[in-house]
């Protein structure tokens, strides 16, 4: 049977507390046996530092990390200077994002879009790097019409994108129809849907507004209806998103890609029940 691969997402903490908490965590999870782990990036390069420590310490453990580097802001100077870091720190994998223009800042600096980013990247060091995009099955809340965020995402991927990630998302058919729309486009990069486990419904919903990921009426409804019992919201959490899993991988996705939001037991749950969990 062919391997389901998975990758999981950190973000980088920003007490010592919470780096001793995430080596924890990142422990419970290399017994998935992921593909690898990805680091997040702040606006502006905010959180460059923690993110290559953080970074540094994956590859000091013999697992892959794939660092996020957002180019909003940036010169190609400052993007050459950290590629050339994570070469000697043997990255092998980046996720490249276009960020968010950091508050107060007016200079967009020397990239607009993600794709000036991979161009550039594959410009400098050719085939050194294998590059993530991100995809919005329900659209990037900034994109003026779908076909405008399909024509960004397809100059992403012909500008020499190995592969995809997804926001998270909870309606199936969404993911299927931007694949089938890319596919039209004569794009053939594997996207692999982001998973988003459910901890609470609060932080969820308020999040899931702000970035344009779509919470069905329905599972909407049911939170609501479990008012605070927590058990109960976490118990009917862990059956959609493993169902949700399963259809993606049923309907052919290429992995799973897991937001963990720094902590293990959902996302290891999840993988048990999928059998993924141990696979070599």
């Amino acid at each position: 049977m062919k391997r389901t691969e998975i990758s999981i997402e950190f973000f980088p903490p920003q007490t010592p507390e919470g780096v001793e908490k995430l080596r924890a965590t990142r422990a419970k999870l290399a017994q998935l046996n992921p593909e690898f782990f990805s680091v997040t990036y702040g606006a502006g390069g905010s959180m460059r530092e923690r993110t290559f420590a953080i970074v540094r310490e994956i590859a000091a453990e013999g697992l892959s990390a794939a660092p996020h580097l957002s180019c909003i802001g940036s010169t190609k100077e400052s993007i050459r200077a950290i590629l050339d870091e994570y070469q000697a720190e043997n990255v092998r994998r980046i996720v490249t994002l276009r960020g968010d223009l950091p508050s107060g800042m007016v200079d967009a600096g020397e990239f607009r879009y993600a794709n000036e980013l991979v161009e550039f990247i594959r410009a400098e060091t050719g085939d050194t790097f294998s590059l993530e995009v991100a995809a919005y099955p329900e659209w990037h809340p900034q994109a003026k019409s779908p076909e405008q965020d399909l024509a960004a995402f397809v100059n992403k991927a012909k500008a020499g994108a190995n592969s995809a990630i997804t926001q998270y998302f909870y309606n199936v058919d969404a993911y299927f129809h931007f694949v089938d729309a890319v596919r039209s486009k004569g794009v053939d990069i594997p996207i692999v849907p982001g998973i988003m486990p459910i901890a609470g419904f609060t932080k969820l919903a308020r999040f899931s507004d702000a970035t344009g990921a779509e919470i069905p009426r329905w599972m909407r409804k049911k939170f609501e209806g479990f008012g605070d019992d927590t058990d109960s919201i976490r118990a009917f959490g862990l059956d959609v998103v493993t169902e949700l899993c399963e259809k993606l991988l049923a309907g052919g996705a290429p992995g799973l890609h897991f937001y963990c939001m720094n902590q293990s037991a959902l996302t290891t749950e999840i993988c048990k029940r999928l059998g993924l969990a141990g696979q070599d």
